[in-house]
C-alpha cells in the first residue's frame, strides 16, 4: 500500500492522480471501460477543511461539490439505484427483523457510541448491503467509515473499494469531511485527521481524457504512462509517444 500525506484534500487529490497516471497499469474493467489502476493507497490529511478543499485542477469545483455534500448529509430527491445519504443515515434496505422493516442512522450511532464510550473503536458505519448490491450494475464505492476520538479530536478513516480518482475522489472526500466536521460538532470537539483509503484506485483514461489535461499541464506537471498520452494527444510529448 502507497500512503501519501497531504496538508489539504485538494492537495492530496493532485498527489494520488500525478501517482497512478505515471506510475499505474493500464487495465479494462469488467465492463470494458479502458482504466490506469493502481495498487492500494491511503491518503492521510492532518487538516482535512485547510484550503485548497478542492483541486483548482478538478472539473467540479466549489458549487458543486457543496452541493453533493449537501446531498450525502441531507438526502436527495434525485433518482438512482442507490445513495450515500441513505446507506449512512437509512441503512437496511429490504431487510426486515421480527416482520419489522430495518432503518438504522449510523450516522446518530457513531456519534452517541462516540459519546458514551470516548475510547471506543465500534464507531463503524457500512454501506454494503449484500441483498441488494450483489446484483446492482452501479453498487457502492464507499465501504466503511469510522470515527475515533483521540486527542481531544475526531478522526475519520473512509475505506473505498474501488475509487474513480479523477472525476469521483474530491467530491467524495469533501463531502465525507463535512461529514466529519457534523459529527465533531455534535460531540463540540475540532476535526482531527482525515484518512481516505482506496483498495482499488483507478482513472477513466479515455472517457476522461478531457479531465486529465489540467492536473497533467501538457506533460509539464505530469508524464502519464504511453497509453495515456497516446489517447490524450494534446501534448508534444504525446505525440512523439
Amino acid at each position: 500500500m502507497r500512503v501519501i500525506r497531504a496538508p489539504s484534500i485538494g492537495r492530496a487529490h493532485e498527489q494520488v492522480i500525478q501517482m497512478i497516471l505515471e506510475k499505474g497499469r493500464v487495465l479494462n474493467t469488467e465492463d470494458d471501460e479502458a482504466t490506469v489502476e493502481f495498487e492500494e493507497i491511503a491518503m492521510q490529511v492532518d487538516t482535512p477543511l485547510a484550503e485548497p478543499m478542492v483541486s483548482p485542477s478538478s472539473r467540479f469545483q466549489q458549487k458543486f461539490v457543496e452541493q453533493y455534500a449537501k446531498d450525502l448529509l441531507n438526502g436527495s430527491h434525485a433518482s438512482f439505484e442507490y445513495d450515500y445519504h441513505g446507506r449512512l443515515f437509512d441503512w437496511g434496505e429490504k431487510l426486515t427483523v421480527d416482520g419489522q422493516p430495518v432503518h438504522i442512522d449510523q450516522i446518530a450511532y457513531i456519534a452517541d457510541k462516540i459519546r458514551t464510550s470516548p475510547n471506543t473503536r465500534r464507531a463503524i458505519a457500512i454501506t454494503w448491503n449484500p441483498v441488494i448490491d450483489e446484483k446492482l450494475d452501479d453498487c457502492p464505492c464507499l465501504q466503511l467509515v469510522q470515527c475515533v476520538l483521540r486527542d481531544g479530536k475526531l478522526h475519520m478513516r473512509v475505506i473505498f473499494r474501488s475509487n474513480d480518482m479523477l472525476t469521483a475522489a474530491g467530491a467524495n472526500m469533501y463531502a465525507l469531511v463535512q461529514l466529519q466536521k457534523s459529527i465533531a460538532d455534535q460531540l463540540a470537539v475540532p476535526c482531527g485527521t482525515y484518512t481516505h483509503i482506496s483498495l482499488v484506485p483507478h482513472i477513466y483514461y479515455i472517457r476522461d481524457v478531457h479531465d486529465i489535461e489540467p492536473f497533467c499541464g501538457r506533460g509539464k506537471l505530469i508524464q502519464p504512462v504511453k497509453e495515456v498520452c497516446r489517447a490524450c494527444q494534446r501534448c508534444d510529448r504525446a505525440k512523439s509517444i
